[in-house]
Formats: C-alpha cells, sequence, structure tokens
C-alpha cells in the first residue's frame, strides 16, 4: 500500500513539474510542448472561424465560448493535475501487479518487431476505433449518457466545445485506450506525439465554425459538417441513440452504417431534449450525473 501511495503523490509531482516545464517553455525537444501546442491550435483554428465563419450569423465570442475555453485547460490540466495522472499510474501499476506485471503477454500481436510507422499506423487505428466503440456507449447505454449529456449541451458550436466533457470520460475512455495497448504489446515510438497533435487538430476543426468536408477524404476523415450533425437535436428514426459517432476517423461509421448527413447548411438546433433543466454552469455540470434518474436512449 506505501508503494501505490508513494507513486500517487511522485506522479501528481511529476505530472505538476511537467506542466510548468510546459508552461515556461522548457521542454525538450521543444516540439512536444503540448501546453503551448493547445493554445497555438485553438487561436489558429478560433482565426479560420472568424475568417471563414461557416454560420455568418454566429457571434465570434459564441454563447459558452469562455466556458468551453475554461473545460479545455481543465480537463486537460486541471483535473489531470489534481488527480486523474496519478489515479491512473496507480491503476495501471496495481493492474500489473495483478496480471503479473507484463501486459506484453497478453498482446494479440507484438508490434515490437515492427517498425516504428507501422506501430504509430497501427496504435492510431486501433485506438481510435476503441474510442468511438466507447463513444457509442456513451450514447447507448442511459448511466453513461447523464455524463456526456454535459458534451452535447453546446448549443452553438465552435472550436472550444471540442473539450467540454464531464471529467468522468476520462475514467471511460483512458481505460479503453490502455487495453488497446495491451493488446498490441508495448507500444512508445518517440513519433507518438504525432498522433496526439493530429487528433486535437481534427477534433477542434469538426467542432469549428468552418464548413469542410475533406472531399473523398471525407469517408476517411471525421469533419465539421458529419460531425454538427452528432450534435443535432433532431435525430433520425433509424438511429434515435445518436449518429456519426467518430473520433478522428469517420471510417467506422461509414463500416457500420452510423453515418448521416442529410445537408450541409449548418442551420440546425443542436442539444437533447430536456436541456432547458440542464446546468448551465461549470459547477452545475461539475458533478452532474452521479444522481437523479437517467434519461432513456442517448438522445442527440
Amino acid at each position: 500500500m506505501n508503494y501505490y501511495l508513494e507513486l500517487f503523490i511522485n506522479s501528481f509531482k511529476d505530472f505538476a513539474n511537467y506542466t510548468w516545464s510546459e508552461i515556461t517553455f522548457q521542454v525538450n525537444p521543444w516540439y512536444v510542448n503540448y501546453f503551448w501546442w493547445l493554445v497555438l491550435l485553438s487561436l489558429v483554428v478560433w482565426v479560420l472561424e472568424i475568417k471563414f465563419p461557416w454560420r455568418k450569423d454566429q457571434p465570434v465570442i459564441r454563447k459558452d465560448f469562455w466556458l468551453d475555453t475554461f473545460y479545455m485547460f481543465f480537463n486537460f490540466y486541471i483535473f489531470k493535475l489534481i488527480i486523474f495522472i496519478a489515479a491512473s499510474n496507480v491503476t495501471a501499476a496495481v493492474f500489473e501487479d495483478f496480471i503479473g506485471g507484463d501486459i506484453s503477454k497478453w498482446a494479440i500481436i507484438d508490434m515490437r518487431q515492427y517498425s516504428e510507422w507501422i506501430q504509430i499506423v497501427v496504435f492510431f487505428l486501433l485506438t481510435d476505433l476503441v474510442q468511438w466503440l466507447v463513444h457509442v456507449s456513451l450514447h447507448r447505454f442511459p448511466v453513461l449518457w447523464r455524463f456526456h449529456k454535459v458534451h452535447h449541451s453546446v448549443e452553438q458550436m465552435g472550436f472550444a466545445a471540442h473539450l467540454r466533457y464531464h471529467w468522468m470520460e476520462n475514467v471511460f475512455y483512458t481505460p479503453a485506450k490502455y487495453l488497446a495497448v495491451m493488446l498490441i504489446g508495448h507500444f512508445q515510438p518517440e513519433h507518438a506525439y504525432l498522433i496526439y497533435y493530429f487528433n486535437i487538430a481534427i477534433g477542434h476543426l469538426n467542432h469549428s465554425n468552418i464548413k469542410l468536408t475533406y472531399g473523398p477524404l471525407k469517408y476517411l476523415l471525421n469533419n465539421p459538417v458529419m460531425h454538427l450533425y452528432h450534435h443535432a437535436y433532431e435525430l433520425p428514426d433509424k438511429h434515435p441513440n445518436g449518429v456519426n459517432y467518430g473520433i478522428t476517423l469517420s471510417l467506422w461509421d461509414y463500416i457500420f452504417h452510423t453515418h448521416y448527413v442529410p445537408e450541409d447548411s449548418g442551420r440546425i438546433k443542436l442539444g437533447f431534449r430536456g436541456m432547458e433543466h440542464f446546468p448551465k454552469t461549470f459547477f452545475g455540470q461539475l458533478f452532474y450525473g452521479f444522481g437523479g434518474k437517467a434519461s432513456n436512449g442517448g438522445e442527440g
């Protein structure tokens, strides 16, 4: 028990120190500075929204803009700093101790025998599929939909809405991605940061007020037009729980027939039924989902 407590404390300190080194430009090499990458990317996409707005009557400082901006830093840094990184490291240690310390023996295939770039592609595809499955679950199961409602409470879409989500979603997604890594053995290529950057960039663009479809690549990459319908208030009868679940890739929605883009005007109502009773403030949403009766299905 002392080992796990020490691991928790050291993980907290390590992440706090690393975050501070990012903020103060002390990260080496410089291009793995996730903090300032998030800031720079957000500013670039925001400028693109201003210069090339899809919904031209939507304000530059749209409804809940500052709430979503706070969510970006809360979910990526404050929540992780306070508990999640430390708790995740302890959980991983407990899990590895439980299965005997070597997760590679559970791997379906040992990716270490392949080149780093093959590892990256396989890791990217597998983790994106796992996240797609988790996302579907967040809509299909009422107990999970309670938490996911926070993300769907956006009424005007913009880049920062990407990271407005309940902190419990970290608890759902992270073990799933950990399982994906376990299935392919050890994965620690030096260029894994490229996946992180790419995923955040696509996520920001998917939620932005910019009309993009990427042409033929729409069948591979998620895009703002497709993702807007994921947030639609009115859903097709064929898919009452949701559509367009893709995180970075749209591929899975086309494979599993959950894609739905009836038109591309961008003039649709967003949210879910009962939004008028949903908390509007950060602190109102912080512990939302732990009590009360869950709605049926996963509207929105």
